[in-house]
């Protein structure tokens, strides 16, 4: 744009250039330079009218795109996500390179990522839950520390078969959280299940086959509620861990074991009819499954 005000100024200076060269012989020195004045004058004239009727178009042009890009944003963008007091991404990044979506684990695949799970845990000691972290960033806390120590335990006792090889897996101190030596069943008992929310039992994984599932993903605060959900759901209709027919129930253990959390708001039937896919009646036949040991891979 520049060049052609430029051409346009030389052109017009260049015809009244040539126009005064007619009059040299006709006029006087100082008729010559008023008619160059003239000439100057009006070339600056055109050259500021044309730079003005551009200066007024661009901004429309300019505009009508910030208009373009305000129409296509995400209508959905100005809101915001839930702040994670903690951050879990070691763990999540873990348990999706080895962790099938049916809850099978590879632990040959833990094993090779042992520092990254080390690191992990570490940071979990470095930075406990305070009164000031929401309930959910709490459950999601507890829980991912439940299932990264159980793999961990798994690791340092390669091969094995079962959880139950070990020698009081539930009871060995191994890891450091701020000044305390925690072990799973104070994670699972004293922390967890007063937490009043039966769904951890959903949630937390023993390394065995007829626990349930565990979760390809790290528990985090924004989506804790949903994931618990989905598990529940998951375990009570799932035909390998759980038999149910309207009139009667063949179940886990783990109904049993810890029965107490289960009727808190009710009968473990209605508990179970929050999630089953059958209606299970409230007069049905119950019977507890056998529970296998063998290490959930």
């Amino acid at each position: 744009m520049k060049n052609s005000l430029y051409l346009l100024a030389v052109l017009a200076l260049s015809a009244s250039c040539g126009g005064s060269k007619k009059v040299v012989g006709t006029a006087s020195e100082n008729d010559k330079v008023e008619v160059i004045k003239d000439t100057i004058v009006l070339v600056q004239e055109t050259v500021v009218d044309t730079m003005t009727t551009v200066t007024e178009e661009e901004p429309d042009r300019e505009q009508q795109t910030i208009e373009d890009t305000q129409v296509t944003e995400d209508p959905d963008s100005s809101k915001t996500e839930t702040v994670e007091t903690f951050n879990h991404s070691v763990w999540n990044y873990l348990l999706k390179e080895n962790v099938s979506a049916a809850g099978n684990v590879n632990y040959e695949g833990f094993r090779q990522k042992r520092h990254n799970l080390r690191e992990y845990i570490a940071s979990l000691g470095a930075q406990m839950p305070t009164e000031d972290w929401s309930h959910e960033d709490q459950l999601a806390y507890w829980m991912n520390a439940y299932n990264a120590m159980t793999v961990d335990l798994i690791l340092r006792n390669l091969p094995l078969e079962s959880i139950k090889d070990i020698d009081k897996p539930w009871n060995q101190r191994l890891w450091k959280l701020g000044s305390k030596w925690y072990n799973l069943d104070e994670i699972e008992h004293q922390i967890l299940r007063k937490m009043n929310d039966p769904r951890i039992h959903f949630g937390i994984n023993c390394a065995s086959f007829s626990c349930p599932p565990l979760l390809n993903e790290a528990f985090t605060a924004q989506k804790v509620d949903a994931q618990l959900d989905f598990l529940a759901k998951q375990f009570v209709n799932d035909p390998q861990r759980n038999t149910i027919t309207s009139d009667r129930i063949q179940i886990s253990k783990i109904f049993s074991w810890f029965a107490k959390d289960f009727k808190k708001e009710g009968s473990l039937i209605d508990y179970l009819n929050k999630y089953s896919e059958t209606p299970i009646k409230s007069n049905a036949r119950k019977s507890f499954k056998d529970y296998d040991w063998g290490l959930n891979k």
